[in-house]
């Protein structure tokens, strides 16, 4: 198991390192000039070379680069260009809206996929588990922000269950917040359901062959308590390899949604980082989230090692 764990701690900080390495790279090749950009056009030469030394942009890229990952290895996230404040006040304002909406969104995929797929599985061959893989198959193939759009017209300005957008603040109390939250959660958990649901429903079917369960029919169970008695906690594991994977794709991937209904979360703070030309903002909040990617993967591999220790002679 030690060794097991050493090479995936390895495998984790050579992940880090390539991909600081590409999210530097690319931000750094941004057409602009961040200084020129926030002072604007008529701003004279000196102005701007004053202001760019100021923001630390006149060192060497090389240089720029090992001062980010050194400020970044002792939790120092820079300042914002824009906000002039540091980055980690910034990070830490936003992920108290892009966390909840992450974990309700995850819920809400959890407790839609999983009866969904043992009801498929369950029933396979009939009408229920072919209009289930059908749902399915939509909920993969539609983009997140189309299922956006249409619940912002169909419950907020159709039907004015929920707001169209914004969020009021947790200090206005929790309920109302949930309110605001709740379109995005499902715009987020429907894709994630789908692909959540037909990993249920292989793993069920795959369990549901096994001699085991063909034992335990034979004892006189019923399908029905074969399949949630046994079948189903077998069933579980690799959805919840599938769970801890969604769980950091909802928070790196909810930039689109977040701008769609106007939350104050990281993707919106990275959205607006790129049009400002923010790029220790962009720089440093898309390293946080790889990171949280690559952690949970980390952290799903090491569990996932623990249930089944044949993983852990590889």
């Amino acid at each position: 198991m030690l060794r097991y764990f050493l090479s995936r701690l390895l495998s984790l900080c050579l992940s880090l390192v390539v991909a600081s390495v590409a999210i530097f790279a690319v931000v750094e090749v941004i057409p602009g000039d961040p200084a020129a950009f926030m002072l604007g056009l008529n701003a004279s030469p000196d102005t701007v070379a004053a202001l760019r030394a100021e923001l630390g942009l006149e060192g060497g890229k090389l240089a720029r680069y090992f001062d980010w990952i050194g400020g970044l290895l002792v939790g120092d996230f820079g300042v914002s260009y824009t906000y002039r404040v540091p980055v980690s006040e910034l990070v830490l304002a936003r992920l108290w809206v892009s966390l909840p909406l992450t974990v309700y969104a995850l819920i809400l995929s959890t407790v839609i996929a999983v009866p969904v797929g043992v009801v498929a599985a369950s029933r396979r061959g009939s009408t229920a588990d072919y209009g289930v893989m059908a749902a399915t198959q939509l909920g993969i193939a539609v983009p997140n922000f189309w299922f956006a759009m249409l619940l912002v017209l169909v419950f907020a300005i159709n039907l004015g269950w929920f707001s169209a957008g914004g969020f009021p603040g947790w200090d206005k109390g929790v309920w109302i917040n949930l309110r605001a939250l709740t379109l995005p959660a499902v715009a987020l958990a429907l894709p994630q359901a789908a692909i959540l649901a037909r990993v249920m429903r292989s793993s069920l079917l795959e369990t549901l062959g096994q001699d085991y369960i063909r034992t335990a029919r034979a004892k006189g169970l019923s399908r029905r308590q074969a399949v949630l008695g046994h079948g189903l906690r077998n069933a579980l594991i690799p959805v919840m390899t599938i769970l801890g994977l969604q769980f950091s794709f909802l928070l790196a991937g909810a930039i689109i949604i977040e701008n769609v209904f106007f939350l104050p979360g990281l993707g919106r703070l990275i959205f607006q980082g790129i049009t400002q030309r923010d790029l220790i903002v962009v720089e440093s909040v898309v390293m946080l989230l790889v990171f949280a990617v690559i952690l949970v993967t980390f952290l799903v591999d090491l569990a996932y090692a623990a249930v089944d220790p044949r993983l852990r002679r590889r």
